[in-house]
């Protein structure tokens, strides 16, 4: 659709579309997902168009410079079927001509023929989720692939065109150490990804492995341990001394890119720039205002595009200055000082009297430019830091 003329101001939004289908549940995952049946599939994809239309209508006026396809494993669904929706999300959006067009990939779900289809649709940017070069690591994490289907994948992603890519990779698996930890991150750097993003398992409730190394479980011989504190901190500090000898720069606390190869959209989220998610569960923020759509598939089926909206709040002007803070922090550039200022009427150091200079103190935070970041010592104790800009 072409961008309209003698409208009101146009102002960027990113798009997010939920598919919430997976081959199988990794033991680890708590989004939400859950193993795909064709009947469900198909309604689901039929109401996930209605909802695209309508949430068209309501942004006319919006210029869309991001989309991002995430789950779920997305490369579930057929070619066709993410193409459909692609050119659906182009015609009835205002799209940029150069937006980044992401989509999330497992492999085992992603062949040359599909990866060609996928580029040739508009799809410009592929995230895969790796975890780990260790087969029997993936294994342990209940992955459905191995380290030679993920190389298999990422060459024929190249192979179709896509020079933008994102793998992921997680430290403190059970039974992994240093060593093979480090020579995961040495195999992927060989591929030459244009971003990594590197995140530190959390044992989270309601997954297989909470119920295996939770806080009330009892784990059994038969499940490796989980690394210690010492050698997950040596993973942390790890990933960061070796991306950043390869020319990977740390722009936000787990990501990493090359120069001018940040996830645009997820930078979007840390800015809090207007988006609005579409599917299952998916979550939105549009001037000041955050809601959610319902996280039951028969609610999201059944009712009407406008019903199954839940938890809708007008963010308070202290929420505001709370999300700027603790959600800007985690970028390694921090926040404007002069843009808190301009936005909220007041300085940082009024909102939050003795907080900055507090950590400046302790070498926590810096001050670069008109921003307050956190420094490298920071970074290590971000939660910490961050709860500090909570009223």
């Amino acid at each position: 659709m072409e961008e309209k003329k003698g409208c009101r101001e146009q102002r960027q939004l990113s798009i997010y579309v939920h598919i919430p289908f997976c081959r199988q549940k990794c033991y680890y995952c708590d989004f939400l997902s859950a193993r795909v049946q064709e009947q469900t599939k198909k309604d689901y994809l039929i109401k996930l168009k209605e909802e695209i239309r309508c949430a068209a209508d309501k942004y006319q006026d919006e210029i869309a410079d991001t989309v991002f396809f995430g789950g779920g494993t997305p490369t579930l669904l057929q070619a066709e079927e993410l193409s459909d929706l692609l050119y659906l999300i182009k015609t009835s959006f205002h799209v940029t001509e150069n937006a980044e067009i992401t989509i999330e990939a497992n492999p085992g779900t992603i062949s040359r023929e599909k990866l060609n289809h996928l580029r040739q649709a508009g799809f410009n940017r592929l995230s895969i989720g790796l975890q780990s070069t260790n087969d029997r690591e993936l294994k342990e994490l209940g992955r459905i692939h191995t380290y030679d289907e993920f190389v298999e994948g990422y060459h024929a992603a190249r192979t179709a065109g896509f020079d933008n890519v994102n793998v992921d990779v997680m430290s403190a698996l059970p039974g992994q150490t240093s060593d093979s930890y480090c020579d995961t991150l040495m195999k992927v750097l060989a591929l030459h990804p244009e971003h990594i993003s590197a995140y530190s398992l959390i044992i989270e409730e309601g997954t297989l492995f909470w119920d295996r190394y939770g806080d009330n479980a009892k784990v059994l011989e038969k499940y490796p341990a989980l690394p210690t504190e010492e050698e997950e901190r040596k993973m942390y500090q790890m990933t960061d001394t070796i991306l950043e000898k390869a020319g990977y720069h740390r722009y936000e606390i787990s990501n990493y890119a090359l120069k001018d190869k940040e996830c645009k959209h997820n930078n979007g989220y840390w800015e809090r720039k207007n988006y609005i998610g579409l599917g299952l569960g998916a979550s939105s923020l549009y001037e000041n205002t955050r809601w959610k759509n319902t996280d039951t598939m028969e609610a999201y089926l059944t009712l009407a595009t406008e019903q199954f909206v839940c938890d809708k709040t007008v963010l308070k002007k202290e929420e505001q200055m709370e999300e700027f803070m603790f959600l800007g922090l985690r970028l390694t550039q921090g926040v404007s000082m002069e843009k808190f200022q301009t936005e909220f009427g007041r300085t940082i150091q009024e909102v939050y009297p003795g907080i900055v200079e507090k950590y400046i103190g302790n070498g926590l935070l810096n001050v670069q430019n008109e921003r307050i970041l956190l420094s490298k010592k920071g970074i290590d104790v971000s939660n910490l830091v961050m709860s500090e800009f909570l009223f």
